[in-house]
C-alpha cells in the first residue's frame, strides 16, 4: 500500500532562508516555462515540457549563477517543468483552468530527489539532498522515498512524501455502507451513524474579517503589514486544519469499519465544510 505523510519542519533561520531560495528558484523556473510556452504558442508552434526543459538546461540555466549557489539542489528545476506539463494536461482534459503565474509568498513549494537514489527517512531528522540535515517536530517512519516535496504555509515549512508499506486486510464491521453528504449534517451513514458539520469557517469568520480589516489598514510594504499578513495566513491555516481534521476522522472511520463505501454521484467538492 502506498502511504503518504506531511509534517512540520523545525528549521533554523539559516535553513528557512535556504528553503525560501529553493522555492524562489522553483517559482522562477515555472514562470519562465509558462511565459516561454505562451510565446511559442503565439508564434504558431506546439511547445511541450520536454522541449522547454532541454532549452532551459542548455541555454538559460548556465547563465544564472544564483541557481548554482552552494546548498541549492539542482533537481528542483526539472519538477517545475513537470508541474507545468501536468497543469496544461489537466487544462486540455477540461478538469482545470488555464495555468497561472506563481506569486511570491503564495503556495510556495518545491520538490527534490536524490538523482534516482532512495532517500532514507526516519526519526526526528531527515538528510535532504544538497540541503543537509533538518529536524521535524514528530517522528517519521523508518523507510525510504523517491522524492520529497517541501511547502510553506504562513511562515511554517512542511515536508511531504509517500512510501510503500505492507498492510494486511482487517476484519470489517460492515461489508457495505452508504454515505449521504449534507449541509446541516456533514455526512450520514446507512448504518445510522451521523457526523455533525463542525462549520469551522463560520465559527472563525468574525476573526477572519477582523484580521482582514487590520491588514487593509496597514501601509503597503511596511513591516506592520507583513506581520498582519502572517497573522491572517496563520488563522486561515487554522481553519483549513480544522476542516482536514474532520475529514480525516471520517475517512479513517469509514476505512477501518467498512469494506466498501458507496456515495452519491454528486459534486462532492461543492459540499465543502463551511
Amino acid at each position: 500500500m502506498l502511504l503518504s505523510i506531511k509534517t512540520k519542519l523545525k528549521l533554523t533561520k539559516t535553513q528557512q532562508i535556504l528553503m525560501s531560495k529553493h522555492a524562489g528558484i522553483a517559482r522562477f523556473t515555472y514562470n519562465w516555462a509558462l511565459r516561454t510556452w505562451q510565446d511559442l504558442y503565439n508564434d504558431g508552434l506546439k511547445p511541450d515540457k520536454y522541449l522547454l526543459k532541454k532549452f532551459f538546461n542548455n541555454h538559460v540555466k548556465p547563465e544564472l549563477e544564483w541557481i548554482k549557489e552552494k546548498g541549492i539542489c539542482q533537481k528542483i528545476t526539472q519538477y517545475a517543468f513537470d508541474n507545468l506539463g501536468t497543469a496544461f494536461q489537466r487544462f486540455f482534459d477540461g478538469v482545470a483552468e488555464y495555468p497561472n503565474f506563481k506569486k511570491k509568498g503564495r503556495n510556495d513549494s518545491f520538490t527534490i530527489d536524490s538523482g534516482g537514489k532512495p532517500i532514507r527517512v526516519g526519526g526526528k531528522s531527515v538528510k535532504l539532498p544538497a540541503i543537509g540535515w533538518v529536524k521535524t517536530y514528530e517522528g517519521l517512519p523508518h523507510t525510504s522515498c523517491k522524492r520529497i516535496t517541501i511547502s510553506r504555509t504562513a511562515e511554517s515549512w512542511f515536508i511531504a512524501f509517500s512510501y510503500e508499506q505492507d498492510c494486511k486486510p482487517t476484519n470489517k464491521a460492515h461489508d457495505v455502507v452508504g454515505v449521504d453528504l449534507g449541509v446541516k449534517q456533514l455526512a450520514t451513514l446507512s448504518t445510522g451513524v451521523v457526523f455533525a458539520n463542525p462549520k469551522s469557517y463560520r465559527q472563525n469568520l468574525a476573526k477572519l474579517r477582523m484580521l482582514s480589516r487590520t491588514l487593509c489598514r496597514k501601509v503597503k510594504g511596511s513591516k506592520n503589514r507583513y506581520k498582519a499578513k502572517i497573522k491572517l495566513a496563520r488563522h486561515h491555516a487554522k481553519v483549513a486544519n480544522l476542516r482536514k481534521d474532520s475529514l480525516h476522522k471520517i475517512t479513517t472511520y469509514l476505512c477501518k469499519n467498512h469494506a466498501k463505501v458507496v456515495i452519491e454521484d454528486l459534486n462532492v467538492s461543492g459540499s465543502a465544510i463551511r
